[in-house]
């Protein structure tokens, strides 16, 4: 496993760094480009693990072909998918992938690398099996593998608990339009990461389906998809790592092509940045934050609706002048990692106070810090986070960076502006 150090410009920032697309909103395109009849054209596809495993379910159905930037998608209302998908570690992808199987007219088979294995896909695989699925478990109950059988999935009424993952709800709403009842779902509890709800209900809408989510239901009628011209906006989840650059030094960091207007939850991000203290812009496309020389302050921040961008705003927080807490976020503890506890563990390596809380972080001001070698938990976002150490906290080093692939394989050299030259070791 290597380990990567790195050597940051001195001085004051200027940079401009583009990003890639956006997973989530791209998953969610290719799953209705799918079961639409017919050609759509997805433009702006990022090139990250997630989309490259539903990128090549489509590729070995033959359903797929990449022309210029973009990708032709022959989409049908018959589902056949290959026997055995290797979702590898794309949560995501495999929560959706396991819907779609749900339509099909053969048996598949969803199975992971051993950190999405230990991921929970219960309520998801309970609820597919109450609307007539056939979700047969070929290991440990409630997560992957699972056996895909063909079954009688019908719509209707079906409860699920809004507190555990939105994937899954996103994943039932997706394959809703197909069912001859559509459906309706009853949300049990609060509903955490509504935005991504949200999101996964307007691609489904520039796809012709027609969705409506409110306070504690989401009704999603029958009638398919309608094929369409798709393009994905940038991702304001990677966005957040070079726009919280500034909070460890002073300067302007600018993203073309973020919009403010974006139905992307984490576009949050530039707002929590400017209550601590930093300048936010935004005009032709491009997105600006900014940090003159004064102190940032520490913020309380509830980012249930925007949970991906904790570990970015988690390294944010430290280099502010009093503490902070995130609150809403308890349930990060099941992504890629525990987002709570490992976080926690790996910041306090250099020196970090940080509290771990039932759904949240209580961050203190970072005043001794000290170098380390961090580890990343097989998770994209902790690497891409503890990269950014390295402009205030010399020596930090990363064990096994190669994880940001999942999102942003070219992460460490797009970067190199801000984060300058990168040294392995093996």
């Amino acid at each position: 496993m290597s380990v990567i150090s790195f050597q940051p410009p001195v001085g004051v920032l200027d940079v401009s760094i583009s990003v890639p697309g956006s997973k989530s909103i791209a998953n969610r395109a290719l799953i209705c480009a799918l079961l639409a009849e017919g050609e759509s054209r997805i433009t702006g596809l990022p090139d990250g693990d997630d989309t490259a495993v539903i990128l090549d379910v489509l590729d070995q159905m033959k359903r797929v072909t990449k022309v210029d930037a973009s990708v032709i998608v022959s989409g049908s209302r018959i589902v056949k998918l290959p026997g055995i998908i290797d979702a590898q570690l794309a949560g995501t992808s495999s929560r959706f992938l396991t819907a779609v199987a749900a339509l099909g007219v053969s048996t598949c088979v969803i199975d992971g690398g051993a950190p999405l294995r230990s991921r929970p896909m219960a309520d998801l695989h309970e609820a597919l099996s109450f609307m007539g699925a056939n979700v047969v478990p070929l290991g440990q109950l409630g997560h992957l593998p699972v056996s895909v059988e063909v079954g009688d999935v019908r719509g209707g009424r079906i409860s699920i608990r809004g507190d555990v993952s939105s994937q899954f709800i996103s994943a039932l709403m997706l394959i809703g339009p197909m069912l001859d009842d559509g459906v309706n779902i009853e949300i049990a509890g609060d509903l955490v990461s509504r935005s991504y709800v949200e999101m996964t209900a307007a691609v489904m809408t520039d796809f012709g389906a027609m969705v409506t989510v409110g306070a504690s239901e989401i009704v999603v009628l029958p009638g398919g998809y309608a094929p369409c011209d798709y393009v994905v906006e940038p991702d304001f989840s990677s966005a957040a790592f070079p726009l919280v650059a500034v909070a460890l030094r002073q300067g302007s960091i600018s993203v073309p092509g973020l919009m403010e207007a974006s139905m992307q939850g984490d576009a949050e991000i530039g707002h929590i940045l400017s209550s601590m203290g930093c300048s936010l812009s935004a005009a032709e496309g491009t997105y600006v934050v900014t940090r003159g020389d004064s102190a940032l302050s520490g913020v309380n921040v509830n980012m249930a609706d925007c949970s991906d961008l904790v570990p970015a705003v988690v390294v944010a927080m430290l280099f502010c002048s009093s503490p902070s807490r995130i609150s809403g976020v308890g349930f990060i503890r099941n992504k890629e990692s525990d987002r709570l506890g490992d976080l926690a563990h790996e910041l306090r390596k250099i020196g970090a106070e940080i509290e771990v809380e039932e759904d949240g972080l209580m961050i203190r001001p970072l005043l001794n810090p000290r170098p380390a070698v961090l580890e990343t938990h097989h998770d994209h976002r902790l690497a891409m986070a503890f990269s950014l150490l390295a402009l205030a906290v010399p020596g930090v080093e990363i064990s096994d960076p190669g994880v940001v692939s999942k999102s942003w394989p070219s992460y460490f050299t797009d970067m190199a502006p801000i984060l300058g030259a990168t040294s392995a070791q093996h």
